[in-house]
């Protein structure tokens, strides 16, 4: 394991896109975990997101995974170029003559997604905590640690997004194919989405409340993107400006999109080690 590790990071130390990425990541994402302390100018109201309890536990946890789950993009990139980078300058080819094994080369990447992940996720675990001692309106100890779930979920999140890029990009090879492969599938989801809702809503019947409990979850939230969304709803429900609007904020932890995000990233792993297996590079 530790050799593989070495052998990661000496490929990707001199990689300029690597660092390039990893700095924008890092620095944005400890940016938009204190924007809750920038005053915003909407329409001539000023909106302070840690007066609206952005900041407040438990909410802190949804608040800050949330957030920083929509810079995942750039850590994916990294991934996606670190993986084409093999392929492109025949590294992939060269390792094997030299001994590496096709096992070998999966694992060492499944290894560098979980420094990625585990990293990231620990710096939001810190940086949370870190804002909610500070600027919580509570400080009750029942109410700290009571949805740190959603730790686990965005950690889940990142790895089941990051093995899904791993597969592209072991399938096509080449970064511009990848992201055309991930931006088909972000609209086929979304097509197939609309679809089965458009179905459900022609033949609602809002007399019928047993057929919403009946009808409630959908196939497509078990897709891959639709999974992974689920995992960490939108905070801005919980807002105080929201509940001013009457609005609730309900939550049942997604144990269908946790298990769906376990077996998709299987699935993704596995698949690459059957292609990379297959193909004779």
């Amino acid at each position: 394991m530790r050799r593989l590790l070495q052998l990661e990071y000496l490929k990707n130390l001199n990689y300029r896109p690597f660092k390039i990425f990893a700095c924008i990541y890092f620095v944005i994402l400890v940016a938009l975990l204190f924007i809750g302390l920038v005053d915003f100018d909407i329409l001539g109201i000023k909106i302070n997101l840690k007066e609206q309890g952005m900041y407040n536990f438990p909410g802190v946890w949804n608040f800050t995974t949330y957030i920083v789950g929509l810079l995942k993009i750039f850590l994916g990139c990294i991934i996606v170029f670190s993986i084409c980078q093999e392929f492109s300058n025949r590294m992939f080819k060269q390792n094997l003559i030299d001994g590496l094994s096709r096992e070998e080369f999966i694992f060492s990447k499944l290894l560098t997604i979980l420094v990625f992940t585990g990293f990231s996720t620990l710096l939001v675990f810190v940086v949370a905590l870190v804002l909610g001692k500070s600027y919580s309106s509570t400080q009750d100890s029942s109410l700290i640690f009571k949805e740190i779930y959603f730790i686990f979920n965005y950690f889940l999140k990142l790895f089941t997004f990051f093995s899904l890029l791993m597969f592209l990009s072991i399938l096509f090879r080449k970064s511009i194919f990848v992201f055309l492969g991930f931006f088909m599938l972000w609209f086929v989801e979304g097509i197939f989405s609309g679809i089965e809702k458009f179905a459900f809503m022609k033949d609602f019947d809002p007399k019928n409340k047993a057929s919403i409990k009946l009808n409630h979850r959908y196939f497509t939230d078990f897709l891959p993107l639709e999974s992974m969304s689920k995992l960490i709803p939108n905070p801005l429900i919980r807002t105080k400006m929201a509940e001013m609007f009457g609005m609730q904020f309900k939550f049942e932890y997604p144990w269908s999109s946790a298990v769906a995000c376990v077996i998709w990233s299987a699935v993704f792993v596995a698949g690459s080690y059957w292609i990379l297996k297959r193909k004779d590079w």
